[in-house]
């Protein structure tokens, strides 16, 4: 029996040079790429999608909200109906700069900032410096004995700092009667309360700032060190021509958070003083508390809110173009 091959079982002859079409060419394929970077882009919004709604519903939501409020006479009357209150457009800003008290916490806000904040930021510079470089032994001890203040509870902060202060029975009152003085009322004097605020936020806020310096000065090159060390630097001259100049990103981030903790600050006076006394540890977010739930005017609250974001922001937009030419 002779064997026979099919036309249909012969292998089909593929056409070769010019004109030749590719295979598969009649075939339709979807790109992978934008296949895959739809699948990115939809997986992204579902797993941000918690986050948006959290984020619309109690951040969004409430700072849009409390922006049309700053332009009305929202009141406790208006809680159940605010649809009711009066537009009176500026009025609120206004009368917040002929309003004394306000610009008594603006003053004393910007007193706690502008002595607040250097001294922070030196205090955490040098014992960054002293941690990383001059101590060898219990470096760690230390390191958590500056930074627990900060994981520490206002409350807690409080207890002990108006132990320490109290002018009868607290430890610097006893200090003072081991020399035959009698401690002064640091908490109720109007002079006193506000350094004294001032140096229990150092306190309490020096240990974040360490941590970010020691971050920043285990970043400097060794080799930079070694360098300018066989070409005869000192100690000081290191410091301030090696270390400082490359600690400047570290310095403008630093500087901008604690400036911006510094004027919201409210629960240093709030728990210690209540403002007092005379007002002297009265600050603008203190203020904004009572104006808004204590007397319930809360679209006076809320225009006293963005006059302290207006400033937030100015002053933060100064720090940064005064510290980011020399961060290049």
């Amino acid at each position: 029996m002779g064997t026979t091959t099919s036309a249909a079982a012969k292998p089909a002859k593929v056409k070769d040079g010019p004109g030749a079409s590719a295979p598969g060419a009649g075939r339709r394929e979807r790109p992978r790429g934008k296949r895959s970077m739809g699948v990115q882009n939809a997986a992204g919004w579902l797993f941000s999608t918690p986050f948006l709604v959290l984020f619309t519903v109690f951040m969004a939501f409430p700072i849009l909200a409390t922006l049309l409020m700053s332009f009305t006479d929202f009141g406790l009357r208006n809680v159940t109906r605010p649809w009711e209150a009066d537009f009176i457009g500026f009025e609120n800003y206004t009368e917040l700069f002929g309003d004394e008290k306000f610009l008594k916490s603006l003053f004393n806000t910007a007193y706690f900032v502008v002595v607040g904040v250097p001294l922070t930021i030196t205090l955490g510079l040098v014992v960054a410096v002293l941690l990383n470089n001059g101590i060898d032994r219990a470096r760690t001890f230390f390191r958590v004995g500056f930074y627990a203040p900060v994981v520490t509870t206002i409350v807690a902060v409080a207890v002990v700092w108006r132990f320490v202060l109290d002018p009868s029975d607290g430890l610097v009152a006893g200090l003072f009667s081991e020399v035959g003085l009698t401690a002064p009322d640091f908490l109720g004097s109007e002079t006193l309360a506000m350094p004294s605020m001032i140096a229990m936020a150092v306190w309490r806020n020096v240990g974040t700032v360490m941590v970010l310096f020691i971050a920043g000065l285990q970043a400097i090159p060794a080799e930079v060190r070694e360098a300018a060390r066989l070409d005869g630097a000192g100690v000081w001259q290191e410091f301030r021509g090696i270390t400082v100049p490359l600690l400047r990103p570290t310095l403008l981030y630093a500087t901008v958070i604690t400036t911006i903790g510094y004027l919201n600050v409210f629960e240093e006076p709030f728990v210690m003083t209540q403002g007092g006394p005379s007002d002297s540890t009265l600050t603008v977010s203190l203020n904004m508390y009572r104006e808004g739930f204590n007397f319930f005017h809360m679209g006076y609250a809320s225009a006293m809110a963005y006059v302290l974001f207006v400033v937030i922001m100015g002053i933060t937009v100064l720090q940064l173009r005064l510290l980011k030419d020399n961060t290049k």
